[in-house]
């Protein structure tokens, strides 16, 4: 069950999630889709079954009627038992009368996506599923065997007590290289990787677990796909609002480098707070690249230069704390 806040009110309101944030929600699945492995003969006459020509009568009458009953599924928050027909590194394929239908190895809980022979032994056999995510004109079927864990109706009941802005527990149930996925008790939403700390986080799995429980904030929600925006950095204090009240220009402080560019290198100050040290403040004569002065990892005394915190920079110096001007 989760657990619902509604008077946290974190300080900075954060901005709704752009187009291209929702892109990466299932962009395993997309592409992955098309990458069928293994596929006979009766598969491609299946495929081929499945998104017949504009002139087919086919395409009038029995796929018609299948999308139909797919949507009265969906917005029913019916559970199917479907066929399972193929299968590739994204998730498994389905059989929904004349349509396929996808789920996404985020939204498998009965089989294992590590090896092949396991793949193919669950060729043929069915799962419960339910449609999340339903798009006739892009021929787009996207189904949950985990949604069909829960009662029928939770998925509805749980979309109508989220609201932007509360705080809600939830489970992570897949990292991905984007993000990670989170069950909100029936439905399930999406931390990307950027909305998981103020610092720099290159994967993930660097900051969760499958399994663990978490505390999120909802930044948007949108009911009629299903789709739920969430973040964890947002129910912690942005560095970046205190910044001047806590450094000062001419301070010396201690930073790890965490990347050496061709103009410069960037230092970690404190977790979500860097600054950079140009490549005209990292060392007095010539050198042909800042990584002949300093490398990932290591730790510095460097000298703050400027603070500018709407912009969010911070401006260090290397040379300047040797005594050089």
């Amino acid at each position: 069950m989760s657990s619902i806040s509604r008077h946290y009110q974190p300080a900075p309101a954060p901005p709704p999630p752009d187009d291209q944030y929702w892109e990466a929600l299932l962009a395993q699945a997309d592409e992955e889709a098309e990458l069928v492995e293994d596929v006979s003969e009766e598969d491609w006459d299946y495929l081929e079954r499945i998104d017949p020509p504009d002139n087919s009568p086919f395409h009038h009458t029995g796929v018609s009627t299948d999308w139909q009953t797919a949507e009265h599924a969906y917005t029913h928050d019916l559970t199917v038992q479907l066929v399972i027909v193929g299968y590739n590194r994204g998730g498994l394929l389905v059989e929904w009368n004349s349509l396929r239908g996808f789920v996404p190895t985020s939204q498998l809980v009965s089989f294992s996506m590590d090896t092949g022979e396991s793949l193919l032994r669950c060729i043929g056999t069915k799962l419960n599923l339910r449609v999340i995510e339903i798009n006739k004109d892009q021929n787009r079927l996207i189904l949950s065997e985990r949604a069909a864990q829960v009662q029928s109706g939770t998925r509805a009941k749980v979309l109508e007590n989220l609201k932007p802005g509360i705080t809600i527990q939830g489970i992570i149930t897949n990292i991905c290289d984007f993000g990670a996925f989170v069950d909100l008790g029936g439905i399930e939403g999406l931390i990307h990787i950027s909305e998981l700390s103020w610092g720099r986080v290159e994967h993930p799995a660097e900051v969760l677990n499958s399994g663990q429980t978490v505390t999120v904030y909802v930044m948007s929600l949108d009911k009629d796909a299903g789709r739920v925006a969430l973040s964890i950095k947002r129910l912690l204090p942005d560095p970046w609002a205190t910044v001047e009240q806590r450094y000062q220009v001419g301070q010396q402080v201690y930073g790890l480098i965490t990347s050496v560019v061709d103009f410069g290198a960037f230092a970690c100050l404190e977790e979500g707070l860097e600054g950079l040290i140009h490549i005209s403040e990292l060392a007095e004569g010539h050198f042909l690249h800042p990584r002949n002065v300093v490398r990932e990892g290591d730790q510095v005394t460097v000298r703050i230069l400027n603070i500018d915190s709407r912009a969010r920079r911070i401006g260090l110096s290397l040379r300047a704390v040797n005594g050089q001007n």
